[in-house]
């Protein structure tokens, strides 16, 4: 069994706490460089493609240079989310290493900073995509991911939104393209993404229903920094652990009966965690049945 990709948490902890993020219910903590090697090499025989993401700021890490590098060792294709406050600071280690394929900019995040570090972090998020064009990798895309019903938009993120367009003067009109896509590329290589702002799945919330289907099991796994196997990157809170690779082999915990339950029930339109059938994220792919 192999995945399109799996999200390998390096650390849960965040310079932000944006409004849009679910409350963090765990223990606080970052996956050592050693840690994560050690992780990395067990998933590696089950996808090429590698996240450094579920909930926390990647940039934040302090190993993050040596994360990078065993990523490079192992040949994985990395990409990366980051709220891009800190790129001005460590955003050179994603030009510079060549296992970097990707990199999520979460601009969306910016609407919450006063205006004098919201046009830092502007500035900075636009002069890496421009560096990234400049050197033909990474693929860059901007995230505008807190729109609301019917796809409207606040002052401050038009306002950001704006200010993207203007430095890519080869994009068409994104506002207006809002209502009729979902993303837009804007330069070669760089991207804009807009998505309805989402509600993080939590076993507090109601039951929805337990027939649908996901890519979660089947497409992706996720594993938090302490190495707890989840289903997809939405358990943010680990609350449908499938085991901890640490602790039993990542093979074993891929052939497990709960996730081979799971992955069967999708295929035949069942939802069989709990968590899931609360989730409301998966109702953007999965038609009920």
């Amino acid at each position: 069994m192999r995945f399109k990709r799996v999200y390998l948490e390096i650390s849960n902890l965040c310079n932000l706490h944006c409004p849009f993020c679910i409350a963090l219910e765990r223990k606080p903590g970052r996956m050592s460089a050693q840690r994560f090697y050690e992780a990395a090499k067990q998933i590696r025989p089950y996808s090429d493609y590698l996240y450094l993401h579920v909930k926390g700021e990647p940039l934040c890490h302090p190993q993050l240079a040596e994360i990078l590098s065993i990523c490079q060792e192992l040949s994985f294709q990395v990409n990366v989310t980051t709220n891009a406050t800190l790129l001005g600071e460590k955003g050179h280690l994603l030009l510079e290493c060549p296992a970097v394929r990707q990199v999520n900019l979460s601009i969306h995040a910016f609407g919450q900073l006063p205006p004098q570090e919201r046009e830092r972090c502007l500035e900075e998020a636009v002069a890496f995509g421009h560096k990234a064009l400049e050197q033909g990798r990474p693929f860059v895309v901007y995230r505008m991911w807190n729109l609301g019903d019917g796809k409207t938009i606040d002052q401050e993120s038009m306002q950001v939104l704006q200010r993207i367009g203007k430095a890519f003067p080869t994009a068409h009109d994104l506002a207006a393209e809002l209502s009729v896509k979902r993303s837009a590329a804007i330069a070669k290589g760089v991207f804009l993404s807009w998505e309805e702002e989402f509600v993080w799945p939590s076993l507090k919330h109601p039951y929805i229903s337990d027939r649908g289907r996901c890519y979660g099991g089947r497409q992706m796994l996720g594993v938090l920094w302490d190495g707890t196997v989840v289903p997809c990157c939405l358990d943010s809170n680990g609350e449908a652990p499938l085991g901890n690779l640490f602790e039993t082999p990542f093979s074993q915990i891929v052939d497990s009966p709960t996730l081979q339950q799971m992955v069967s029930g999708f295929d035949g339109g069942r939802v069989t965690l709990d968590l899931c059938q609360r989730c409301s994220y998966r109702l953007r792919f999965s038609r009920e049945d």
